[in-house]
């Protein structure tokens, strides 16, 4: 069975730098996946596409036609990896749209991989002052290496090499653990539901 993984892209121009960003992360997740034994569907979300139906939502507080797909589609994925350019020190309006149409709990337990792009490395602080709290917000379980590009990590349609390749591959195996962590039966983590020192005395005797 193969898994699920949907792109959320909040890039405004075409080609954008967002995007570019996006595919290559869908593209290091499908790998370390397969690296694992583990299929996958890798499914893109453009928001600029459905700028007016997230306007309209405003208005009548209803998702309807592409934007109740999309919704949808986030809510049945197995993990999600968000992307949005940095606007204003912060992550787009059209990104924080998307997300407030999310019915309570749809991200609660997913696995998150967090992205964002800008013109310089200066903004590279809102991955951990913006996003994650965001995702933490809406009880997302998000990947601990989060991924910033700035313009010139792009060249030729696509991500430079170097440090930021580096940290794709690192962001997108931590995201495929969790997704087959997620799938699995584990083992109980004795540490995580402790038996009471009561019933521990009480074994004792």
């Amino acid at each position: 069975m193969s898994s699920r993984i949907v792109i959320v892209s909040a890039g405004l121009s075409v080609p954008s730098s967002t995007r570019i960003l996006a595919d290559s992360l869908g593209a290091a997740t499908r790998s370390a996946l397969s690296a694992q034994g583990q299929g996958s569907e890798v499914d893109v979300i453009e928001l600029r596409e459905l700028a007016h139906l997230l306007t309209d939502n405003v208005l009548t507080g209803f998702p309807s036609g592409a934007l109740a797909d999309a919704v949808r589609r986030v809510a049945e994925a197995d993990a999600v990896i968000a992307v949005s350019p940095v606007y204003t020190g912060s992550y787009s309006g059209l990104f924080k749209m998307f997300f407030d149409v999310l019915e309570d709990g749809a991200l609660e337990g997913k696995p998150v991989l967090i992205a964002a792009t800008a013109g310089t490395a200066r903004h590279s602080l809102v991955l951990e002052f913006a996003l994650r709290p965001l995702f933490a917000y809406l009880k997302a379980d998000v990947v601990p290496t989060a991924v910033f590009a700035a313009s010139e990590d792009f060249g030729a349609g696509s991500v430079r090499g170097g440090s930021l390749s580096a940290r794709i591959d690192r962001a997108a195996g931590e995201l495929a653990d969790k997704v087959l962590r997620r799938g699995t039966t584990l083992p109980a983590d004795p540490f995580d539901d402790p038996t009471p020192f009561e019933e521990l005395l009480g074994d004792i005797h």
